[in-house]
């Protein structure tokens, strides 16, 4: 599924050579389809075989074509979604990959950052990147994005958050702030690192 909510299918072209899986499949038709940034994917197996877990080569090309791309893999407790970056750690990174950007965020943010109110985002363990991005606001029946830019991100402790970095998500002080990101990243610690990202409105990322 890209950004816009369009879905891609595709099947593997299996031959003993090496065939392309069809993840590599489903990307080619995206691409040929003018399809947006990839939000989410799953292969699925026939035969009964249910959810299956991309291969090595399709987790490093996912990763260097579609970085904020999601992807369904089965687990003992069932499948789960899981970012590209978590299927593929101390990966090889390709230095000429420069695909499009996109910054997650909570719907009810959405106004906020229209009108100007939310000019910076604090992510951990979610890198983004100086540069155009999309604004995606994932509401409960569609996406919505915005086009952006990503000016500046200053990296700091947790507990090294200030109230100026409060303001900017629109919030009021940093301990209402950090206690709102405890909340969305259970793992966080004093001593995590985290990105303050700070942003602003464009007509396109590209």
């Amino acid at each position: 599924m890209d950004l816009t909510g369009r879905i891609f299918t595709a099947v593997n072209d299996y031959h003993f050579t090496g065939g392309p899986c069809a993840e590599l499949v489903v990307l080619g038709l995206a691409a040929s389809g003018g399809a947006a940034p990839l939000t989410t994917m799953v292969a699925v197996g026939d035969g009964g075989r249910g959810v299956i877990a991309p291969c090595g080569r399709c987790r490093q090309v996912l990763l260097d074509q579609q970085p904020g791309c999601n992807v369904i893999v089965p687990t003992s407790k069932g499948p789960d979604l899981v970012s590209i970056r978590h299927l593929l750690p101390f990966t090889y990174w390709f230095p000429d990959a420069n695909p499009e950007r996109f910054i997650r965020f909570n719907p009810r943010y959405f106004d906020d950052v229209v009108a100007g109110r939310k000019t910076a985002t604090t992510r951990f363990d979610d890198p983004c990147a100086v540069g155009p991005a999309w604004l995606v606001f994932e509401f409960d029946d569609e996406y919505k994005r915005l086009g952006g830019v990503v000016d500046l991100i200053d990296t700091k402790r947790f507990d090294e958050i200030t109230d100026a970095d409060a303001q900017l998500e629109n919030g009021n002080v940093a301990d209402d702030l950090r206690n709102g990101l405890r909340g969305h990243y259970p793992g966080i610690r004093d001593d995590s690192i985290v990105d303050v990202v700070h942003f602003h409105l464009a007509p396109s990322p590209t």
